[in-house]
């Protein structure tokens, strides 16, 4: 009897740690920022979906290229029709692991550096990345935050000749999110 108890919570103990090892949210922020000398262009997303993997420290995150807003309704329709063709390419992803996860304790509040490598795909082109990134933990809550820049051309979007001084060649894309465990509910 003692050893049924004994298995019954072992497994329970690790379903439960199973569980705690995916994070997710539906809500993260992706934004990112050209400028240049004759006019700042700036977007944001907040419906962001992105799932982390505390164990392997795979992580991955897709975005609705549509999802972005600007403050010029003109350079979002721009934006979409012209150079992100998002009806084509509808979204953007990465997929991709954190390389160095094993250095952050879930179990400990704390501020974590990481390095994060994979492949980010805009515009249906697929390039190898790494950047860091920051994870905070506090009570339990998991928040990460990166910033990234990319060269517009590195993904095969064209720039009209007419308009080329008004977007930087290279982007800054910033990316927060704020997990939640993800539960086989």
């Amino acid at each position: 009897m003692k050893k049924i108890i004994s298995y019954i919570v072992f497994a329970f103990i690790a379903i439960t740690n199973i569980n705690a090892q995916k994070y997710f949210t539906k809500t993260g922020e992706i934004s990112f920022y050209s400028q240049t000398p004759i006019e700042n262009i700036q977007a944001v997303s907040n419906t962001v979906t992105t799932v982390y993997d505390t164990e392997s420290g795979n992580i991955q995150w897709a975005v609705l290229i549509k999802s972005f807003t600007f403050e010029k309704s003109l350079m979002q329709e721009h934006f979409n029709e012209n150079y992100m063709e998002s009806s084509k390419f509808p979204k953007a992803s990465f997929k991709g692991q954190i390389t160095n996860h094993t250095n952050v304790n879930l179990q400990k509040d704390g501020t974590y550096t990481v390095d994060v490598e994979g492949e980010l795909t805009i515009h249906g082109v697929t390039n190898l990345v790494s950047t860091k990134a920051i994870i905070v933990v506090e009570k339990g809550a998991i928040n990460a935050t990166s910033s990234l820049k990319v060269f517009v051309a590195d993904y095969g979007i064209e720039i009209p000749s007419v308009v080329k001084e008004n977007i930087a060649k290279e982007i800054e894309i910033n990316i927060n999110a704020e997990y939640e465990e993800l539960s086989k509910s």
